[in-house]
């Protein structure tokens, strides 16, 4: 009997994704990307002269470069070496932050998970909702093969800062968190959140920071890294090229005070 047949079709597909991702390894340092598009990253994404579509410029900075022990979890569910843009549209914190882990530990290998959608509030990443389920499943493949998830890295916020939504946001981000870490049993799953400073109204931006720094501060294994002081581009909205790699550096900054990673054996 062929080997298709006799295994279901969700078994076969993980039995394809073990062997034709382009490294196994059982000491991956897996991290999920969520939130919405300053976790994408519009780095370098600027719009067309008389015209409403946005374009990369093609720059990718030293630290963001492509390493052999950074791997990206692909759309078709398979490792692959991570390369910008790593969501698909401009430079964002994910690969200058496994850079940074690298530069504090050279022998670890690095699976970035990527999830964040653009424009999403925190209703839409609720348990149950397509996000979140999305989200889900594919930080629990990416884990098939080898490896362990070591934390969620998150930058949302924008799109809820206005209000009701505001005035509701810690709730919702505090539960999210808890169903996250009880979906993947991980009760203390390391979190890294970022603290906005861009979206909405200022009154409500600064509902939804207060909220985020208070997260951090009451729940453990969450870290609050706090986008002050980084430069937005023309939109007012998204950080530059520049901000996104200085942001990748405090995201693996504030993770290595909560969290740790394990180096790959050397076989050689």
């Amino acid at each position: 009997m062929e080997l298709k047949k006799m295994m279901s079709p969700f078994f076969f597909f993980l039995f394809l994704s073990y062997f034709t991702s382009p490294v196994v390894s059982t000491n991956r340092n897996i991290f999920i990307l969520g939130g919405q598009s300053n976790m994408v990253g519009l780095g370098g994404v600027y719009k067309l002269p008389n015209s409403t579509t946005l374009v990369w410029d093609g720059v990718v900075p030293e630290e963001c470069q492509p390493n052999p022990l950074i791997l990206s979890f692909s759309s078709n569910f398979t490792w692959e070496k991570a390369i910008e843009p790593l969501h698909g549209d401009g430079i964002g914190p994910g690969i200058p932050f496994a850079r940074s882990i690298l530069d504090s530990n050279p022998e670890v290998e690095i699976g970035l998970v990527p999830c964040a959608s653009i424009g999403t509030n925190i209703a839409q990443w609720a348990r149950g909702s397509d996000l979140y389920g999305k989200m889900l499943s594919r930080a629990q493949m990416a884990v098939f093969g080898g490896g362990e998830i070591r934390g969620l890295l998150w930058y949302q916020g924008e799109s809820d800062a206005h209000l009701p939504n505001a005035n509701y946001y810690k709730t919702s981000f505090q539960q999210f968190i808890s169903d996250l870490r009880s979906d993947l049993m991980l009760p203390s799953l390391p979190v890294i959140e970022v603290a906005i400073i861009s979206g909405g109204d200022q009154t409500s931006r600064d509902i939804v920071r207060d909220a985020q720094i208070q997260t951090a501060a009451e729940l453990d294994n969450v870290e609050c890294v706090d986008a002050m002081g980084l430069q937005l581009g023309p939109d007012n909205l998204h950080l530059t090229t520049a901000s996104q790699v200085q942001l990748g550096k405090m995201l693996a900054d504030a993770y290595l005070t909560i969290g740790n990673v394990t180096s790959t054996p050397n076989n050689s």
